[in-house]
């Protein structure tokens, strides 16, 4: 089955403007107090609709004919027309129904669990993203002790913000002079659970899924022959810290749920850090990045070998501190690192790791499957604002005069031979895979969102065309692309497909690459505006749960699941054509994000994490060797200044 997700975050959608709160900073604990409950809106947020079949396949045909040659477009859709009038219109009956018997979720939460958890292949480039952080504006707080302390106390006041229900909700404000205001907030905390949403609502607010957030915290993806497990418990107190391949321990909250004092937190790191003991022989953070059965089989071996109790503290723990003792050299160099790094300092399987180089340099590398971009972001948007503005320490404080020795707890695990063989073994295929991967950032500098929007024309919308214009110009073909937007408007939503790639992308882009002589530059003009007024659309339905992707997904699963044979929409040439998505895009603009990465999702595509800035175009790109990244971004940097050339008004040349 082709991986149908782009696995990095943000997922078009666009930073809210967060509600806060009137008062100042509550205490240390928190990082404010929200005077509406964190999960106010959760039991009136409306559900993720089915599109009607119709619909979906009128979409599905739309998204397949600026790919398919004329013959292979008429028997694909004679397919389409078939499956809806047939199988296809059980399917949809019985996928109705079945959601009304689960009025609690949404019909693509199961089964998108299922395809992230069933997945057999190594979470390690095929799903985990990086996001990297923003240097500290103040440049004596990125020393690598100071920053690690301040984050790990802004993420523990964020922890319980978040589990005392004083986060404020996670709202999209369309007009935040009227929603994003003092009166409104204490008017609809008095509103009833069950209809809060409808407040929201009625002044062009709109509450966002927040189901996903509590497993950032003491959650890990547990390997499990055929499909996997999550876990979660809330219990454990304490943080998980790698360095140099070793593993420690010790409580961030103290039995009454208080925060450990910071410089108690900075001397326990201070410890770690100036522990001397080897690099292990064989690190055990490998394992995790096996493919899943054959994981599965080694944990079992761990668990009988007598390392339950340490296992399950890697579990447990709050989020995974990763401390690296050397520093970022450049941006290949931090995407590497943070995408992938080199598997000795690393647990890939806890749903957050955060990683900190000895210059300070921060990411989060997050488990996929629990889910999506919108709730990592939210963390890092609020741990950068905190330990930025409210920093637990400085630069000049003094580690606390504890006993570390006794605080902070080393793990040791047993490993028989075989144990030690599959850690050879898995170090082995990790090294091999990771250094067929090529990962390459650039910045066009001429102008970003402003320029674009000045002109009319949607940044997204440009800068999507430019990859269209940019493979065609170095491929001679027009690529199947994903790019993701987040459905968290709705109960359980996770994300659709954006499908980039239409008949009016293809004739923008081969106008472009193969004769701009032949179109007058209004021509141009007027074919860009095009596109971007479709992408709008394509967004738009796609964040109302309108897109096709997901739908025709959840019809296969239904029917795989209940033994009935696969429909032969699904067997398909062109069905796995287009869910074979050599561009795999995800899109990200926040002040606390510096980049972010991920691993492209077919042998021969390209991972394309971008954001469209005020003022300028940042992208960075992954591939195997079946591609060329640095020509890539070459021609990219190419298609971007004819698109700002075109749009300035100014003629092309051949």
């Amino acid at each position: 089955m082709a991986r149908l997700l782009s696995v990095f975050s943000r997922q078009k959608y666009a930073c809210p403007l967060l509600s806060r709160c009137s008062s100042a900073m509550a205490d240390s604990e928190y990082l404010h107090r929200s005077v509406v409950p964190t999960m106010h809106f959760q039991r009136s947020l409306p559900r993720l609709p089915i599109p009607r079949l119709e619909d979906t396949m009128r979409r599905y045909l739309t998204a397949q004919r600026p790919l398919l040659k004329d013959e292979q477009y008429r028997k694909t859709e004679q397919l389409a027309h078939s499956f809806q009038n047939g199988i296809g219109k059980q399917l949809h009956e019985q996928l109705i129904a079945e959601d009304k018997r689960n009025m609690h979720t949404s019909y693509i939460s199961g089964p998108w669990f299922d395809m992230y958890l069933c997945a057999r292949e190594s979470v390690v480039l095929n799903f985990n993203p990086f996001m990297s952080f923003t240097p500290d504006p103040k440049p004596g707080y990125n020393d690598q002790l100071t920053r690690a302390t301040n984050m790990i106390v802004s993420s523990m006041r964020f922890l319980k913000t978040l589990r005392t229900g004083y986060l404020a909700p996670e709202v999209f404000h369309i007009n935040p002079a009227k929603s994003d205001t003092q009166t409104f907030k204490n008017f609809v905390r008095f509103v009833p659970s069950f209809l809060s949403w409808y407040a929201a609502y009625m002044v062009n607010a709109y509450p966002l899924d927040m189901s996903q957030y509590f497993r950032l915290f003491n959650s890990t993806r547990l390997p499990r022959l055929n499909r996997d497990e999550l876990i979660t418990d809330e219990r454990a107190k304490h943080l998980l810290v790698l360095r140099n391949g070793n593993f420690y321990v010790f409580d961030v909250l103290d039995k009454d749920g208080n925060i450990v004092k910071p410089l108690e937190i900075q001397a326990h790191l201070k410890y770690i850090l100036s522990d001397s003991s080897p690099i292990p022989e064989f690190p055990l953070g490998y394992l995790t990045s096996e493919e899943r059965d054959k994981w599965a089989l080694l944990r079992q071996k761990l668990l009988e070998n007598g390392n339950e109790e340490a296992i399950k503290k890697v579990d447990s723990a709050v989020f995974c501190l990763c401390l690296d003792d050397f520093p970022v050299k450049d941006h290949a160099h931090l995407s590497h690192n943070m995408l992938h790094g080199t598997g000795l300092n690393r647990w890939f399987d806890k749903s957050l790791s955060l990683i900190l180089t000895a210059d300070g340099t921060a990411a989060i590398n997050f488990e996929h499957s629990w889910g999506d971009g919108v709730a990592v972001l939210r963390f890092q948007n609020e741990v950068f604002q905190d330990s930025t503005k409210n920093p637990a320490i400085t630069p000049q404080s003094s580690p606390a005069p504890v006993d570390s020795s006794k605080a902070v707890q080393r793990l040791h695990f047993h490993l028989d031979s075989a144990l030690k063989a599959g850690i050879a073994e898995a170090k082995d295929k990790f090294d091999s895979t990771v250094k067929t991967l090529t990962i390459e950032a650039m910045e066009f500098k001429k102008g970003g969102r402003e320029f674009f929007k000045k002109q009319g024309v949607s940044p997204d919308a440009a800068t999507q065309l430019a990859f269209q214009i940019a493979f065609l110009r170095m491929y001679n073909q027009i690529a199947a692309t994903y790019e993701s937007c987040s459905t968290a408007a709705f109960k359980h939503g996770r994300t659709e497909t954006v499908r980039p790639v239409s008949i009016f992308s293809k004739k923008c882009a081969e106008a472009f690459v193969r004769d701009p002589s032949k179109h007058s530059v209004t021509e141009l003009q007027e074919m860009i505006k095009q596109c971007s007024n479709y992408h709008n659309k394509l967004t738009k339905e796609a964040a109302m749960g309108q897109g096709f992707d997901r739908h025709l997904f959840a019809l296969r699963y239904l029917a795989v699941s209940r033994g009935l044979s696969v429909p032969d929409l699904f067997m398909d040439e062109a069905y796995a054509q287009i869910n074979y998505n050599i561009l795999s895009t995800s899109t990200l603009t926040s002040p606390a994000v510096q980049m972010g990465g991920f691993g492209p999702v077919v042998a021969n595509g390209f991972g394309l994490a971008y954001g469209v800035h005020d003022n300028f175009v940042g992208c960075n790109v992954s591939s195997y060797p079946a591609r060329n990244v640095r020509d890539f971004l070459q021609c990219l940097h190419y298609s971007l200044e004819d698109i700002f050339k075109v749009l300035e008004g100014k003629p092309l040349t051949c």
